[in-house]
Order: C-alpha cells, then structure tokens, then sequence
C-alpha cells in the first residue's frame, strides 16, 4: 500500500490484510483477511485513516488536547463536511460497489481496536441501512467523531494507548438482509475450553445480540458443529437450525486456523447463506482449565480464597516462590510428600498470572515412614511450648533486623539480597510448623470420637473457635481504640463528622490527638503487619503501610456500643458439651475439657504461626519499593509501583539503575506497561473457575427458591439488610445487625464480624477464614455463593441460614 505516493483514501476490503493495520484499521484488516482467506464477507471498501488525518488536520484537532476534553474534539470533527477528494473517492467506491439504492453498513475501524487485549467493543459507532452518497458520507464523519466518545477516550487511557498513535478507518460493506445474526465464540469465554463453540443468535440484525437488545438463543457446539446445548431466547423457538449451526461452526473452525488464535466472530445468515462480518481475537480468555481430581477439589477453596485477587509478577517469584511454596516444601517434605513446583501451580503468559491450579501433592517411599516420624514429633514438641522454641526467637530476631534497616541506604545488589533475606526469614517458622503441627492436629482424633459417640458433632465448630489468637488479641485490641475513640467526645465527633481519610489526617495532625495517634502508632507496631489482600500478596499495602482501613473500623466501631462478648459460643458449646450426663463425673470432664483446650491450642498455633509470617510482608514490600523508585528514576518505570509487573530474575539481570542506559529502560519500561495491559484485560477473570470444584453445597430440595446456595460454615439463622462491602473502603458502611455480603475476607475483615448479623461470602468454604472467625463469633455464614455480590443488593432484607447455607428473602 507503501510506495512513497500520498496514501489513499479508499481501497477496496479485498486489497487490504493484516500488514495494512495502520490504515485499514483493526476491523478493516481482519476482514481483508478473511476475503484473503476465502471466507465469505459481504463485499466493501475501506475509507483509510488517511482521509481521517487529513480531516482532523484541516480542522486543527490536537490528539492531546483531545484526549483531556473529547467533547470539544468531536466538535471540530462535526463542524466540517468531508473533503472533495474523499467526498469523491467514497461516492466513486459506492457506485462500484451497487446501485445508488443500495443499502450498506457503514462501521468504524480504529487502528486501536480489534487487538490481541484491546477489542475495543462497542467503543466506535456502526450505522447499518444506510442508503445515498450523501448519508453514507455524513456516516463516515460520524464515525470519525465517534473515536473521541468518552467511553473510547477513557478505555484507551485505561490501555494505556498514546492519543497521538490512534486514528480511524471506516469500513463500508453491502447490507446483508439477515434473517438472523450474532455472534460466536471459538472458545469457551468463561471456562476458556478450546474444544467447544459459543454461539449467541437472535432473528433479525446481530446488533440487537451485540448490545445487549434481546436475550438470544444460547448455543454450545463441539467444533464438528454438533449441537451439545441450546437455550431458547426471548419468544422461544428455533433461530438457527442445526445444518446452519454445522455450517457456522466449520467456518469458524476456518477462520481461528487462519488466525492462529481463539476468534470472536459477527455473523449473518440470509437465504440459506451466512456472511461473516467481523473477526476479531477474544479478550479475557482463560487458560485451559486444569482437569482437578478429588483432592485438588477438595483442597481448591482453601487456595482460591487466597488468590481472590490476581498476585503480580513479583509476588509470584519475589514472595510465593521462595517464601510460601518453599515453606509448603518443606512442610509436605516432612511426611514424604512431593508437592508441586510453583509453575504447575500458578499459569500465565508473558509473566502475567492467569490460572492458579490445586495442588496435587505425590507421596514418595518416604511417605511409608511418615507415621514413625510424625509420632516421634508429636512426642517431642509440645505445641504449648512452640513460642520457647530457638528457631522463634530466630524468627523474630530476623523480622527486627529487617524493621530496622533502611532499604534506601542499601545499593542495588543490596536490595536484591535483601529480598532473598525476606524469604529466607520464613524458613524457622516452616520448621516450626513441622515440629508441631503434627501435635496441634492429635486432639481432633479423640474429639471427634467423643462426639460421634455422645451425638454432639454439630458442637466441633464452636468447641474449637473459642481459642486465644493473636487475631482475636488483634480484634480486641482495636476494640479498646474505639471505646477511647467512644469516651472522648473531640474525637467521637471526629469519628462521626468525617470521612475515615478526614479522621485519618485529624488524628494525626491534631494536637488534642497526640496521645491517642500514640496509641493507634502502637497498636499499628504491633498488628500492622497483617495482610490487607491475602498472604500472597507482598505488594498489597498492610495496615502499617496505609492505616486507612483501621481509621474505617474505628469510625464504624466508635459509632456503635460496645460489642456484646458476653455470649460466648465457644463456652456456650464447651457448657453444652460438660452437661451431658455422660461427662458428669469430674474425671470424664476433665478429660473432655482437655481435649477441647488441646483442639483450640492447635487451631490457635495455626493461626499465630500465620500472623507472625505476615511480619515479613512490610519489609518486603518495601523493598519492592525502592526496587521500583530506582527503576523510576532512571526513567525505566513511570511509578515506583509499576515494578510490581516485572518478575524478581528479570530484576536481578538488570543493570544497577544508576548506569542504566536509555534503551534498557525503554525496554524495561514497554515490558511493564505490556504487562500492565494483560493485567487489566483479565481483571474480571478468576484464578480459577469455581465451576470446577464442588463441596458441600447447598443444592436440589434444600436449594430450592433460595436467592443463593453454597457452603454451610456457620450454624444459626439471622435476618437483616444485606450490606455488600467489596473491599476495606467499604468498611465505614457497615452497621449492626445487617447482613456482610462479601468477595472474600482475611483477618482484616474480622472485626466487622462482631457487628454482622450474619456473613455471605462469594468463595470459601469450611475451613476458610470466614467461616472460621464466623464460628467463632457464632454469627450464621454461608460460604462460596459465588455470586452473592453481584445477585443481592444493599438493603434487600434477607435471611441466612448458615446451618443450611442457603439465602432466602426475609
């Protein structure tokens, strides 16, 4: 198309291909292709980006300028008619392409759209019937205009694509008379399976289909064509009959191979005959889903609850890698169990974390011995006594050191090394956990013997939730800032006035608060470091990073009176239990006493074991940190943030930052923004489909009418207004007595419970922290709804019942 002559305004679709990309458009040369291809495409011409250009020059529009205030750029685009010499060639092509009567299609084709990660669907605007030189040329201006719409400036800005790069093709093509339209997808969109297509067809244009106009027959087919699944759309009935489903099926199958990637397609069918009207690659596809056997069913809610947010690059190889799996390594290796290498875990492209898969833990010929060893523990590490051990005191003497030094006075390799130190100070906890988890886990064996024989198993969750922990301490602690908070009336009104960044700033500003910011600075010394996201992820700022969550709480806490711990569940059970005339003598209940207090002695090693690993969490992140500010500075990243994209061995094969050159942090910094896109573009994917794992559920007869079903974690029954909070902005909101309906949770969330009337929660399932701290607080929960966020609404009154693990209307 290049031969040093001025470009041309008009080409005919036949002549363009995917070379012709910058002034055909993405729509323009994907249908070159396929006519390249053999495929049937109605038959059209293309107005080049050339003509666009040479418009927006004539009325002097600025692409920046542009971006800023899209309004004023579509005003000057409106505010002239097109040029002779396009006028000419558009009104040339239409007569070659029909008589004058003629109905066309007259579509938009951004050079930015229709793009691996950036379809840009619906951005630009189509015309379709439309009929005469004159219109069709007012249709192409409207098309260019449509490029500075709000919704496309904003999607490219989120793309993170420069104005000045972007223009706009238009496609004109002949009307297809379709007696029914839609679209298909080669693969899956929601499980990502390559083996079947998904067809949506509605009768009449496919537009309808692809604004969301009607609801469409629902089709899934094998790719020989062979229907597996139809649902009827809106008027019921057949829309496409199954010879018309085989024949759209093998021409899809025609333009993936052509492609080489999974297509979304636009499709017409008229007289018997179907024209394909856009192909474009799909956006968001999740990897092929892994094929998970019993135990990675099992084990999957307790690891999807921990990857409920998508980690970086860094967390994956600067944290999980060598923290956590490796920590997971040497716990499995203790009863000669191989766990997995952390690629057969966590999936992406380009770096980016797709997929998380299940473990599937092998057992070796050491496993035969694990028996021997595992006794040999349990005799020899009293999990009373963990905190005594020498390798905690390592722990903690790491963990200052680490709090103590200033990442910014280390040089580049410094840094590097400091990571691996990070990591490093794991390792005495993981050994820790291997001696003694074998003894936390003992007593559950003869309690659950003892209930199974008096009839009181509904009991296990509440006997062993009443445990000390360092959450509970934590949850208690922040309860005695808001009673201060409560007791001095400055500082109430402060509370209920302002907005928790306004407390925030208040506390810390004002000198009639110094002595509580004293109070909440120590209270953040010593609990701060819990995680804010979920333990993989070391890039998510803690509470002591930003204390804007805790300010939250205390707003919603100080508002309210004090929580009412004088019904205790756990004691209410352990009471329950001691009164069966079974254990009336003082021996049977003393010995079932120390069961119970030997259960929450493991439960609560658990869970401290956990709390003290989060310690390493701050001075990692902050070493990414100023990993990114070096990087920064050298003009290799735009924030110090964006360091998060990049993987910890690309890192450590970097130049220090203080030589680098400029095409190194060029290259440093495209990888980044490359990366940042795919993470944006798969930000409504889960790591894993919940399709894929069951559970005890609630389903059939127990389901029925219900507004949601899913795992049963919390006994009782609890009325009230439903409450969604999505993250830690949102936990100013809640008030006492309604209903938390929520994403996921970590120990964060934990003192909202104590307000809650009940707990419905999008993933989880018994053993999750939800249900855990639920149990503890005997506050009804239903775990794993899946779709509890997106199906209730604030205040819908409801009423859960947790024993059930159903969500009703109240």
């Amino acid at each position: 198309m290049d031969d040093g002559a001025a470009p041309p305004l008009v080409l005919p679709l036949a002549s363009v291909g995917a070379a012709d990309l910058p002034g055909a458009g993405g729509k323009g040369a994907n249908l070159g292709e396929l006519v390249a291809a053999g495929l049937p495409v109605p038959a059209g011409f293309v107005v080049t980006t050339a003509a666009y250009r040479a418009h927006a020059a004539r009325v002097a529009l600025d692409p920046s300028r542009a971006a800023s205030d899209p309004a004023a750029a579509r005003d000057l685009l409106a505010s002239a008619p097109l040029d002779a010499a396009t006028a000419h060639a558009v009104t040339s092509a239409l007569t070659e392409l029909g008589p004058a009567e003629s109905r066309v299609a007259v579509r938009s084709s951004a050079t930015a759209e229709d793009l691996p990660g950036a379809a840009f669907a619906g951005q630009q605007d189509t015309f379709l019937d439309v009929t005469g030189p004159d219109a069709v040329l007012d249709a192409v201006r409207r098309c260019w205009v449509s490029l500075w719409t709000d919704r496309a400036a904003d999607y490219r800005k989120r793309q993170g694509i420069d104005p000045a790069e972007v223009a706009i093709a238009v496609v004109v093509q002949r009307m297809v008379a379709a007696e029914a339209a839609g679209v298909l997808f080669t693969a899956d969109p929601l499980t990502g399976r390559r083996d079947l297509l998904v067809v949506d067809a509605a009768r009449g244009l496919g537009e309808a289909v692809v604004s969301g106009q009607v609801t469409p027959e629902h089709l899934v087919l094998n790719r020989d064509g062979a229907v597996r699944e139809r649902t009827p759309g809106e008027g019921g009935g057949r829309v496409l009959s199954d010879a018309a489903a085989h024949e759209l099926a093998r021409l899809a199958v025609r333009v993936e191979q052509h492609f080489g990637v999974p297509q979304d397609i636009e499709w017409a069918l008229a007289e018997g005959r179907i024209s394909l009207l856009q192909a474009r690659p799909m956006t968001a596809l999740p990897l092929e889903p892994p094929e998970l056997n019993r135990i990675q069913q099992l084990v999957a809610p307790f690891f999807v609850e921990m990857f409920t947010v998508r980690p970086y690059p860094l967390d994956v190889t600067g944290w999980i890698g060598p923290g956590v799996v490796r920590m997971l390594h040497l716990m499995a290796g203790s009863v000669g169990v191989r766990f997995p290498p952390l690629e057969q875990l966590v999936r992406g492209r380009d770096g980016v974390p797709l997929q998380l898969v299940p473990p599937r833990p092998r057992p070796s010929l050491s496993t035969l011995g694990a028996p021997l060893s595992v006794a040999r523990r349990v005799r020899r590490f009293d999990v009373r006594r963990w905190r005594e051990d020498p390798l905690f005191a390592a722990f903690r003497s790491a963990v200052v050191a680490l709090d103590a030094e200033d990442p910014a006075t280390l040089d580049w390799q410094g840094l590097l090394d400091r990571v691996d130190r990070c990591n490093a100070a794991m390792e005495p906890l993981g050994k820790i956990r291997v001696r003694y988890l074998p003894g936390s886990f003992v007593p559950f064996l003869p309690l659950r013997a003892l209930l199974g024989v008096l009839g009181l198993g509904r009991l296990a969750p509440r006997l062993v939730a009443g445990g000390r922990t360092r959450t509970r301490d934590g949850n208690d602690a922040l309860e005695a800032l808001a009673a201060v908070v409560r007791a001095d009336p400055e500082l109430a009104r402060a509370a209920r006035e302002l907005a928790p960044a306004g407390f925030l700033e208040a506390i810390r500003t004002r000198p009639e608060f110094a002595a509580f910011a004293a109070r909440l600075d120590a209270f953040l010394t010593e609990y701060g470091h819990r995680e804010s996201v979920s333990i993989v992820m070391a890039t998510a700022p803690t509470w002591r990073d930003d204390p804007l969550p805790v300010a939250a709480l205390l707003t919603t806490l100080a508002e309210m009176p004090p929580a009412d711990r004088a019904h205790d569940p756990g004691a209410a059970a352990l009471a329950e239990l001691l009164g069966h005339p079974a254990l009336r003598s003082e021996r049977a209940s003393a010995l079932a006493r120390g069961i119970v207090e030997a259960c929450r002695r493991g439960l609560a090693f658990r869970e401290d074991t956990h709390f003290y690993i989060t310690a390493l969490m701050p001075p990692l992140r902050a070493t990414f940190l100023e990993l990114g500010r070096r990087l920064a500075g050298a003009r290799a990243l735009v924030s110090p943030e964006d360091v998060f994209h990049l993987r910890l061995e690309e890192l450590r094969e970097l130049a220090d930052p203080a030589v680098m050159g400029d095409a190194e942090a060029d290259r440093v910094r495209g990888l980044a923004a490359r990366r940042a896109r795919l993470r944006r573009e798969y930000a409504g994917v889960p790591m894993l489909d919940p399709s894929l794992f069951g559970g005890r559920r609630g389903s059939g007869a127990d389901a029925a009418g219900a507004l949601l079903a899913g795992t049963p974690a919390s006994a009782g029954v609890a009325e009230g207004p439903v409450r969604i909070v999505l993250g830690s902005e949102g936990f100013a909101d809640l008030r006492t007595g309604e209903v938390l309906v929520c994403p996921n949770t970590n120990p964060s969330w934990t003192p909202l419970f104590a307000r809650a009337a009940a707990v419905v929660v999008d993933t989880g399932g018994l053993g999750s922290h939800a249900a855990i701290v639920a149990r503890e607080y005997g506050v009804p929960a239903v775990m794993g709804t899946r779709t509890g966020t997106s199906v209730l609404r604030d205040g819908q009154r409801v009423r859960v019942d947790g024993s059930r693990g159903r969500v009703d209307p109240a």
